[in-house]
């Protein structure tokens, strides 16, 4: 004999699990695509008006950032416009984590084309136009501060509501020195895992993919123009490249792990296995998973010989965890188990 009973909590039983700052990043994002659109079409029409090649490709390249963008955006307009639609068994929160994963491939194309591109430099050297080259890259480089600028707030997971704060269940008893700082670290690092945002993220990535990109072409056009080290322009190619390469890899990373329903705070689930076996209950099986930033998901299947506890017994005590936003209980009697 069993029983089952789910509950959301802190958020009724409406599977609405978007981030605390979703509407606030959602803004941001749109309002760094109407900067990255305007930089784009100023430099094609005008780099297409003054026949300048350089400018009409770096608007062009412009125009990649800001489709990248634009996934984040419309992500963050359909999680939050069908956050209550039923066909979403858990909502859409993980929405924002399958375009961040979409947008990590952008990144590894865009590194793949800028290391593509400087190698050919290195094999077939062309000619630069530094007095068009520089002024473009500058520019580049504010546009990408503003957009930084406008972006800078919660890619970092520090986001608040039902993510912020959860118990870790810190043992006093022991885990001095060393040890109980580690610990402390280990917990910051999945709460934060837990609460972070990855889809802006991605966008800020982006962005800062972008400027340093710029910074690197910035220096790397000057050295040239200055000592005639025409091979600092592709260096600085295949280096941005690499860069970018590695912030795509670590994105990919860790929201492929989230789309595959990966624990991303392991210390949530051994506590919510000690709160319910310290009466002497066994948990059967357990499992933990993220459902959008700051909302973790759980089923628990415990075995028990107390005839007086249901699931409700194990959601009032699994209450005390924030961040724990679905809890799905199975109550086994041992007796119907042997």
């Amino acid at each position: 004999m069993s029983e089952f009973e789910n509950v959301a909590f802190g958020a009724g039983h409406d599977h609405i699990f978007l981030g605390a700052a979703h509407e606030e990043n959602e803004r941001r994002t749109w309002m760094v695509i109407g900067l990255c659109s305007a930089m784009m079409v100023a430099e094609i029409v005008g780099g297409t008006w003054f026949g300048s090649l350089a400018l009409v490709a770096d608007g062009l390249h412009m125009s990649t950032h800001a489709g990248a963008m634009l996934i984040a955006a419309m992500a963050y307009t359909y999680a939050r416009r069908h956050a209550s639609d039923p066909r979403f068994a858990f909502g859409t929160g993980k929405l924002g984590d399958l375009a961040g994963f979409s947008s990590a491939i952008v990144l590894a194309m865009i590194a793949a084309l800028i290391g593509y591109e400087a190698i050919a430099r290195i094999l077939a050297p062309v000619p630069i136009r530094f007095s068009q080259a520089i002024p473009i890259a500058v520019v580049g480089l504010l546009v990408n501060l503003a957009s930084i600028w406008l972006l800078s707030g919660d890619h970092h997971g520090h986001g608040h509501g039902h993510g912020h704060g959860h118990e870790h269940g810190h043992d006093h008893g022991h885990g001095h020195g060393h040890d109980h700082d580690d610990h402390h670290e280990h917990a910051d690092e999945a709460h934060a895992a837990t609460v972070r945002d990855h889809n802006i993220r991605s966008a800020y990535v982006h962005v800062i993919a972008d400027a340093a990109v710029s910074v690197l072409a910035i220096v790397g056009l000057i050295l040239a123009r200055s000592f005639s080290w025409y091979w600092m322009d592709p260096l600085a190619g295949i280096i941005g490249a690499l860069v970018i390469a590695n912030w795509s890899w670590g994105l990919m990373r860790d929201t492929g792990g989230i789309l595959l329903d990966m624990n991303p705070d392991r210390r949530m689930a051994e506590n919510v296995r000690r709160v319910v076996e310290q009466h002497g209950d066994t948990v059967l099986d357990l499992h933990v998973w993220r459902v959008g930033p700051g909302h973790l998901s759980a089923i628990v299947s415990v075995a028990t010989d107390d005839t007086e506890r249901n699931p409700s017994f194990y959601h009032a005590a699994l209450a005390t965890f924030n961040g724990l936003s679905h809890v799905t209980v199975e109550v086994n009697r041992r007796q119907a188990l042997a």
